[in-house]
């Protein structure tokens, strides 16, 4: 079957622009404090540093706290850590001097700082609390004092369809109540705040932006060198849109601003940047070898160039929507969007529309041609309906599925803000649910507090994708990618092999199916050093195709020493996805992902990362191996910053691909999109049938 998406673009593009038009602030990620202490800690300076070269990104955060009290207090900071991104150092400076946080097992070193505080000694935790935050104790904040503390954390590049996007998370996104009613919340910084993003490109870009941020301080270089400046000294930093900005397109063309407005640390920074047209599909790889050593690890992207065509069909839709308590205040945006993306079905398309709580009520009792007096009438009724009761997700997507008329290609949109709280709510239940229907999954998720870890997982156990959506998105640039990828042909059957050197640990697993302007990164450990084959496999509408390219993989290679702690990372994420397909708790693999994550120093479910007075780790018996990490990943990131840009591509002198790989491009059927603060919310797509 060679087509099975059409008209996603305008269906998709509506519908989530639509949801997306109204929310009030944010929770923040500032400084959390117990109800019953005085007003007297306050973030002092923010100061975040960014580096994204080489396909990954190092964000650091330098923080002060200062206690206007006369008493010492603890500060507990919770701060949301992007997707895929894992902490690798938590630091206090403890008189005068850095100390960097070591990793334990997480009850060990919780036990470890809670004696360290009680006796009085300056002592920090770092923490994983949440799929998505993590949460810092630092003790004692003296009176009349600063404390200051850095954390870093690593990620790979998002680079789809020859766009690049980086967020810097500000939002909690939380949806615990109890917890926020103990806690207060202060997410002024009442000094200095500073974001200094440095982006270095072995492809040329040519151009970058901020949406959210309109007087970002944004300098080119050179054609693979920006830099990215907010902030300002003296008052509060600005976090809010300019609301009469208009960011229909992907890129716009703008100048910056001097300085930012005043505000506080509410709303996600996020940087888009475009890639110079005609850039070649290829093969990159970055790998690190130490000196003598016998084992490397490598991260190897493939960014396929080949022509997809664009696929139309026509096709039934179930609009599943989400109309529980959770969504007051979003559900007129909701309708809205509703309406807008029904105007855009094609003729020859039918659509039900279903809402769910805890119940399911069918608005349109079956089937609705697409007529402008059935799309009136639907509207009409839609408008009739509030939001009450609970969110059964689970239940929403059985009735769905079970409304599809198994003769035609159908397709199932869900809007929901993500919070399942009726029903099912495991993991294995919505996999297993996955798993009994022909279906592919595609997920836009929205804001930092929606269950990524299982709408993602069900999005790969059905062979689709997940999109993230940031509060502080262009949501027309994030649609663009989406449409760009469900409106064309895919590559299936997709397989990576590696010959001529021993390889192994390769993770995570690969795709079976890669879209248009997607590329695949995999990590994994070689041995010795050897010239080798790499080899990608693929069929496209059932016809066979082979890509081919020759690396040397090196004997030492020093550049990068941060790969090591991505594919650590990347391998703990394969052991918790496979525990979670498994149906199996992820206890049975907790061996496995502590002593990845103390070898590595990082932060998982199962460690936390602890720090002390120097002299204390030896005491408690811990090596300060994570200490030694970082001083020779700072060290290389120093010499990569005194050094020209690389370009990692192995594949110039034999090219895999023949043809450019795509860029996405604004359309003219999208309009005019306005941008304020997004919901979170989440869009799944769900397709019955699969392609061969």
């Amino acid at each position: 079957m060679t087509t099975l998406f059409t008209r996603l673009k305008q269906t998709l593009c509506m519908l989530t622009t639509g949801v997306a038009l109204a929310l009030g602030s944010a929770e923040a990620a500032g400084l959390l404090k117990p109800i019953n202490a005085a007003n007297e800690l306050e973030i002092k300076t923010h100061e975040v540093t960014v580096t994204i070269e080489d396909g990954y990104a190092i964000t650091q955060v330098d923080q002060s706290f200062y206690n206007a009290g006369s008493v010492p207090l603890e500060a507990i900071y919770s701060f949301p850590v992007p997707q895929n991104g894992t902490v690798a150092e938590f630091s206090i400076w403890i008189d005068e001097n850095r100390v960097v946080g070591e990793v334990v097992e997480k009850q060990k070193a919780r036990e470890i700082y809670e004696t360290e505080r009680d006796q009085g000694n300056q002592a920090g935790l770092t923490e994983k609390v949440e799929f998505y935050r993590f949460e810092t104790a630092v003790s004692p904040v003296l009176p009349q004092q600063d404390t200051k503390i850095r954390l870093v954390y690593l990620q790979p590049a998002d680079v789809e369809g020859g766009i690049g996007r980086y967020v810097y998370p500000l939002e909690d996104g939380g949806t615990d109540e109890a917890k926020n009613s103990f806690w207060q919340v202060d997410d002024t910084v009442n000094t200095d705040f500073s974001f200094n993003l440095a982006l270095r490109s072995g492809f040329p870009i040519d151009a970058v932006r901020s949406p959210a941020h309109p007087n970002a301080i944004i300098h080119q270089l050179d054609a693979q060198n920006w830099q990215v400046d907010i902030g300002q000294t003296g008052q509060s930093v600005s976090a809010q849109p300019n609301p009469s900005q208009d960011r229909s397109a992907a890129f716009a063309d703008a100048a910056p601003a001097a300085s930012a407005q005043s505000s506080t640390l509410n709303q996600d920074i996020v940087l888009y940047w475009r890639l110079a047209p005609n850039q070649p599909g290829a093969i990159n790889v970055v790998a690190h070898k130490s000196p003598g050593a016998r084992q490397g690890t490598f991260m190897l992207t493939v960014t396929p160039g080949i022509d997809l065509a664009p696929i139309t069909e026509g096709r039934d839709w179930v609009f599943l929507l989400d109309r529980s308590g959770s969504m007051s205040g979003k559900y007129g945006t909701l309708l809205d969007a509703t309406s807008q993306a029904l105007s855009h079905l094609g003729p020859k398309d039918r659509f039900q529309i279903l809402l769910f709580d805890e119940h399911i009520q069918s608005v349109t009792n079956g089937w609705e041609t697409v007529t402008q007096a059935g799309i009136s009438a639907t509207v009409n009724a839609l408008n009739q309906t509030q939001p009450e009761g609970g969110t059964n997700l689970y239940l929403g997507l059985q009735s769905a599925m079970d409304a599809l008329d198994r003769d035609r290609t159908s397709g199932i949109v869900l809007v929901t803000d993500g919070v399942a709280n009726v029903g099912k709510r495991e993991r294995a239940d919505f996999l297993d649910l996955m798993q009994q229907h022909d279906v592919r999954l595609f997920t836009a998720i929205m804001g930092n507090g929606a269950n990524e870890p299982l709408l993602s997982e069900m999005a790969q156990v059905s062979n689709g994708f997940s999109q993230s959506i940031s509060n502080s998105d262009d949501i027309m640039g994030i649609l663009l990618s989406a449409l760009n990828k469900v409106n064309y042909q895919a590559l299936h059957n997709v397989e990576l092999r590696i010959n001529g050197i021993k390889t192994s640990d390769l993770t995570p697993e690969q795709p079976t199916t890669l879209y248009r302007g997607e590329q695949m990164v995999i990590f994994g450990h070689y041995y010795g050093s050897d010239d080798a084959e790499i080899v990608l496999n693929a069929k496209v509408s059932g016809q066979a195709h082979s890509f081919q390219t020759r690396y040397h993989f090196p004997d030492t290679a020093t550049r990068n020493p941060e790969i090591e702690r991505l594919w650590a990372y990347a391998k703990i994420q394969g052991l918790q996805n496979k525990a979670d397909y498994l149906g199996v708790d992820r206890a049975d693999f907790e061996g496995a992902i502590v002593d990845l994550a103390t070898e590595y120093g990082l932060v998982t479910d199962f460690t936390s990362m602890v720090v002390m007075p120097e002299e204390r780790f030896a005491q408690y018996g811990i090596e300060q191996k994570n200490a030694e990490r970082r001083q020779l990943e700072e060290a290389a990131s120093a010499q990569r910053a005194a050094a020209p840009v690389a370009n990692h591509r192995v594949d110039q002198s034999q090219p895999a691909f023949q043809q450019s790989q795509p860029i996405y491009r604004s359309s003219s059927s999208g309009g005019a999109l306005g941008l304020p603060a997004l919901m979170a919310l989440i869009v799944l797509i769900v397709y019955r049938r699969r392609v061969d």
